[in-house]
This record gives C-alpha cells, sequence and structure tokens, in this order.
C-alpha cells in the first residue's frame, strides 16, 4: 500500500469535467491511451508489470486491472473542495482476491481494489476491498514516513466477488472522523491493485468516479 508519493509530485493539472452537482474525476468510456493507459492518468509500477485493460463488463465501460505477484496504480491530480462536493461515489468489482491479503500487517497487505484519496503530502485515506479486514474497519495503513495514511476497510472477502458494487462515502466526515481535524481540498486520486506480498494473484474493475454534492 505504501505507493503514494507521485501522487504530490506531479505538476498540477485540474481538467476534470466539473457538470451540476458533480466532479467526474474518472470516465473510462474513453479507453486507453497509445500508451495502454486511461486517457487522464498515469500509470505508476511498483513491483512487476501492469496488467490493464479497458473492457465492457455487464454493459458497463470499466478498467480492468489484473495483478501476477505486482503492484501498480492509476493516478491523477484533481482539485476538489469537499464542502462543495464532499461525496464520493464509484463503483467496482472484485473477481480475485489476493490469498491472505490483510492490510493490518505490513507481509500480507495486498488488496485487489483500492482508491486512494489525498489531501496534501502528508494525509491520504484508502478505501479498500480487503480479503480479512473485517467490513468497517478504520485504522492506520502503512505509507511513507512523512506521511498519515488511513485506511477504510469498505468491502470484506469473496461472498460479493463477481458482482458490480455501487459505493458512496461522505470523505468529508471520514476525514474529519479519521485524523480529527477539517479537511483541505482533495489533490490527488488513486487506484491501485497489489499481490506482491502474498505472492498471489488479484483482479478487479473500477466504473466511474466522481465527488458529487450533499
Amino acid at each position: 500500500m505504501p505507493f503514494i508519493v507521485a501522487l504530490f509530485l506531479m505538476p498540477l493539472i485540474f481538467a476534470d469535467p466539473v457538470l451540476a452537482g458533480q466532479q467526474v474525476i474518472a470516465d473510462f468510456s474513453k479507453g486507453l491511451d497509445a500508451a495502454g493507459v486511461p486517457h487522464g492518468w498515469q500509470l505508476k509500477e511498483k513491483a512487476g508489470k501492469a496488467d490493464i485493460a479497458a473492457v465492457r463488463d455487464e454493459g458497463i465501460a470499466a478498467v480492468r486491472l489484473r495483478s501476477s505477484r505486482s503492484s501498480f496504480s492509476l493516478q491523477k491530480e484533481v482539485r476538489v473542495d469537499l464542502k462543495q462536493y464532499p461525496l464520493l461515489s464509484w463503483k467496482w468489482k472484485v473477481t480475485k482476491l489476493p490469498a491472505g491479503g490483510d492490510f493490518r500487517r505490513a507481509s500480507t497487505d495486498d488488496q485487489a481494489a483500492q482508491l486512494f484519496v489525498a489531501f496534501s503530502r502528508t494525509r491520504a485515506i484508502v478505501y479498500i476491498w480487503d480479503t480479512s479486514a473485517p467490513q468497517g474497519t478504520m485504522g492506520d495503513a502503512a505509507g511513507p514516513f512523512f506521511m498519515s495514511l488511513k485506511a477504510v476497510v469498505v468491502r470484506s472477502g469473496s461472498s460479493e466477488a463477481g458482482k458490480w458494487i455501487a459505493e458512496t462515502r461522505n470523505v468529508y466526515e471520514d476525514y474529519r472522523k479519521l485524523f480529527q481535524e477539517e479537511p483541505g481540498p482533495v489533490t490527488g486520486v488513486r487506484i491501485q491493485i497489489n499481490s506482491q506480498h502474498t505472492g498471489t494473484a488479484a483482479e478487479s474493475f473500477f466504473d466511474q468516479v466522481l465527488f458529487t454534492g450533499p
């Protein structure tokens, strides 16, 4: 999970469409660019090689991430005012969980699906689908020494694997609960998958990601 430093080092380019009451972060219907990456995103490989595909799954235009003892992410710089757009909504599907994955131990810190929300060089929340940690668990996650990274287990285990699930989180309230302070603007978003710690494999799909008003 500690793979987010570059989110704060890229030049700031804020070109996400802002529609009435919402700010769209990811629209994977545009497919992949010449480098094999969704348009508007950057690929970061930490371990092994990335396996990314633009797919239409059950009628949904999505990005598919597949990991085999690897760790990689798609990331982009954004600028979101949480007082205006506090709700983060997305759809995801997990078809293969990394066996034994558990964010609570560094040796097993693998997840099929992770959605990072970065606020600055020192604060970030990651919403995860964990193999073992119970749904609803919130706690410290592994990250760079200078960063406070908090994990929220949104889904756990395989009981809902193979199904598209729509999620909505109040990031403003999550931040206040986790950090005991008022949040600044969201500065980066990252989608990640990894299975290198457990030496296993994982697969997940993501649909549109957006921030909306209350």
